[in-house]
């Protein structure tokens, strides 16, 4: 089976073969030099006898992070191990192409656990889940795998601790969004969730030189430090997590828009109107007064915004396959971008691995049964 890291992007990497290898590239998080290739994209299909100063910046690292990898990855091995259907609790990952190519294959999306069978297989998204889910996981005896990205996990476990030593919690994020709705419910009777500096002004706690504050792992960084410094400020002896929440892809896609937003005219970011990093891509490129679009595919361009401009930036969220960059970059070279520029801002190599669930199903599975010859 080859990972979906190539399924998803197209491009097939000749050491990616065995039934269950994940192999694909990630992130540190250390800024290193810019480092810019001009890729040939002669068989994309554009006229390469058309001579244009419009080019393309295809920003590096784009696109799928760790966690999405492996969530992606965890659904299809599911569906090749236990066969369908699968339900998966929410979207496994903030992409409608993702979703509707997994929900092709087998799995079947819901909203809550009470539209899953009683004793029937269910994943949890990357997002990850509350206590009051796994208690009512237990209730319907849903067989449970869990696929909640472990820098999530990572925030859930803070949660936790915090609520344990007797902290006021403070979680800063989007109120509306799985993962903070996950997190407030490890320690729901004492956590509050601010996302605007007014709110963390307006915060009543039972003891102020008690309190912890605790972040979504898909802030903008500019937001997060805006908000960090308003609750110190509020609260100067409130503690915090040992390592930011924010998660390493989050914000080195982040750090190469700000590196390379004020050499272009446009910046598209390829992701789903429900992707909060995505949607931070375009935050972060219109603060630096670049002009920035949410696309969930190259069908979402509209000629008009291209009028005058001669260099585009190109990247995508980390739930957006490579798959739907290529062919924003195909239409771009298609309308008379004729030259593509991949920046490297920083090198990613991050892998998470697999959970127990999935490892055990591997490890007790049938060997593929050999064909004889008739």
């Amino acid at each position: 089976m080859w990972c979906s890291a190539c399924i998803f992007s197209g491009i097939f990497s000749d050491t990616c073969r065995g039934r269950f290898l994940v192999r694909f590239r990630a992130g540190t998080g250390i800024l290193d030099p810019v480092t810019t290739n001009t890729l040939d994209y002669s068989g994309l299909g554009h006229d390469d006898t058309v001579t244009s100063t419009k080019r393309v910046l295809l920003l590096k690292p784009r696109g799928f992070c760790a966690g999405v990898v492996r969530a992606i990855d965890i659904v299809q091995i599911a569906l090749e191990t236990f066969g369908a259907p699968i339900y998966v609790r929410k979207e496994i990952v903030h992409n409608s192409y993702v979703v509707t190519d997994l929900a092709k294959k087998g799995a079947i999306f819901v909203n809550e656990l009470d539209e899953v069978p009683e004793g029937a297989r269910v994943i949890y998204s990357a997002h990850g889940v509350s206590p009051a889910v796994r208690a009512r996981a237990r209730e319907l005896k849903l067989k449970v795998i869990d696929a909640t990205c472990p820098l999530v996990t990572k925030v859930h476990l803070e949660a936790i601790k915090f609520s344990k030593q007797g902290y006021s919690l403070v979680l800063v994020g989007h109120r509306d969004h799985e993962e903070v709705e996950g997190t407030q419910g490890e320690a729901p009777s004492v956590t509050q969730v601010v996302s605007t500096v007014k709110e963390v002004e307006a915060l009543v706690v039972p003891d102020p030189n008690k309190v912890a504050y605790l972040t979504q792992t898909t802030l903008s960084l500019d937001e997060a430090g805006t908000m960090i410094k308003a609750l110190k400020k509020k609260f100067p002896n409130i503690a915090g997590p040992a390592a930011q929440d924010i998660c390493y892809a989050t914000e080195n896609r982040q750090v190469a828009v700000k590196n390379v937003a004020h050499g272009a005219d446009l910046v598209l970011v390829v992701g789903s109107k429900n992707s909060s990093n995505s949607n931070r891509l375009v935050e972060v490129s219109k603060n630096l007064d670049t002009n920035s679009y949410l696309i969930d595919s190259a069908d979402a361009i509209r000629p008009e915004w291209l009028e005058g401009v001669n260099t585009v930036a190109v990247t995508a969220g980390a739930s957006a396959p490579e798959v739907l960059v290529q062919h924003v970059v195909d239409y771009l070279q298609s309308v008379g971008y004729g030259s593509v520029d991949e920046v490297e801002v920083m090198p990613e190599n991050v892998r998470f691995g697999l959970p127990p669930e999935i490892v055990q199903a591997i490890a007790s599975a049938p060997p593929p049964q050999a064909h004889t010859a008739q």
